[in-house]
């Protein structure tokens, strides 16, 4: 979409521009309408848990905006022929089981006869356009809050090539499955600057995003970086998906990963996550006196340095660096909520990571939620 030429509209309040979780569209003065669209291809054999995962990752963009979910509207490609058409009911059943959980109200939706099987929704929610969080208002000096561990992506693979075991698949889906509502709620209360949920585009993918729309440079702990357990060693297996190579391209030189990072942790940093959690800027003296609900903290870094507001005719280059790793035999850690200590400096840098290998990200970031679903690889049941 960056390419097209989409007339300014005073009531659009958030756009395309900054790659931001969801669309924003004023209604009157004390509302507006929270909108976005997420689907892709299977990533669990059980079509129940396709759908209710479906469903959450969708909803969770509005979330991520700090707004409530209201409606959605299914959308599938699905054959015609050669797969049981029940299969196509139990994912339905399982988005509207997870839509009902959380008073989304299904409205219908579209399908297409397709050999790929793909599931999600369209879901429209109401904020007040004085409460948007969105991603671009990071500040120097904030801690960055984690919500969930990362891994999905790398577990899939492994789930495909049968080198998961069946406690790292329990993992994998309970991280899944957990929604993002009171995460959603805890940042509201606790006044967040800035969230982005953490997707298709990886943990630093959408760190630089957020980096770049905020003007800021963020470093991320790679040690404080929470992960499934089994994730490490499914990465150091090489079991990663598509999404590793091209979110690597989509940052760019602008996202630099120390060193001292493990290759399979800095694996897990660009690993496209599923129904992913919330990654959440905030003061760094509230991250450090309060609690985040299922919050893993960590300062991954700070914004520590602005530059010139974020501009997507001129995009000027920022970094993002992946601070200290634990060892590569480390899959889990400590259950509690750790920080993922990230922070916001001044220099001409977006996000980093410090530890194994620095990471900074690179390229411009109008991209709209709907481009980035198009990126998630994951598998088919079909």
């Amino acid at each position: 979409m960056s390419g097209l030429n989409i007339p300014e509209n005073p009531n659009l309040l958030v756009g395309i521009e900054t790659a931001d979780d969801a669309g924003v569209y004023l209604l009157r003065e004390d509302l507006a309408i929270v909108q976005t669209v997420d689907f892709f291809t299977p990533i669990v054999d059980d079509p129940y848990t396709y759908g209710r995962i479906s469903a959450l990752n969708s909803i969770n963009d509005v979330w991520a905006m700090g707004g409530t979910p209201v409606t959605a509207l299914a959308v599938t490609c699905f054959p015609k022929k050669g797969v049981d058409f029940a299969i196509l009911g139990e994912i339905m059943r399982g988005g509207l089981d997870a839509l009902t959980e959380h008073s989304v109200a299904l409205l219908g939706g579209h399908s297409v006869d397709d050999p790929q099987i793909m599931f999600g929704y369209a879901v429209t929610g109401t904020i007040h356009p004085k409460e948007i969080i969105t991603n671009r208002g990071a500040q120097v000096g904030d801690a960055l809050v984690l919500t969930k561990p990362v891994g999905t992506g790398v577990i899939s693979t492994g789930i495909k090539f049968g080198k998961a075991d069946e406690a790292t698949v329990e993992a994998s889906l309970a991280t899944m499955l957990l929604a993002g509502h009171e995460a959603s709620l805890r940042m509201r209360e606790f006044r967040a600057h800035a969230a982005t949920d953490v997707t298709g585009f990886s943990l630093l993918g959408h760190a630089w995003e957020m980096a770049r729309a905020s003007g800021v440079t963020v470093e991320i702990d790679s040690s404080s970086v929470p992960v499934i357990p089994g994730a490490l060693g499914l990465a150091a297996q090489g079991l990663t998906t598509s999404g590793d190579k091209t979110n690597r391209a989509y940052v760019g030189a602008e996202a630099r990963v120390s060193d001292a990072v493990s290759l399979e942790l800095s694996r897990l940093l660009f690993d496209p996550q599923t129904a992913g959690g919330l990654l959440i800027s905030i003061d760094d003296a509230r991250a450090e006196t309060r609690r985040l609900s299922h919050a893993r903290r960590s300062r991954v870094g700070a914004a520590r340095h602005s530059w010139s507001s974020y501009s997507s005719a001129s995009p000027r280059r920022s970094r993002s660096s992946a601070a200290r790793s634990p060892s590569s035999s480390r899959s889990a850690r400590p259950r509690g909520t750790p920080r993922l200590r990230r922070r916001v400096r001044r220099t001409p840098t977006p996000a980093t990571a410090s530890g194994d290998r620095r990471a900074t990200p690179t390229r411009a970031a109008s991209r709209s939620s709907k481009t980035r679903s198009a990126k998630r690889s994951c598998r088919s049941t079909a």
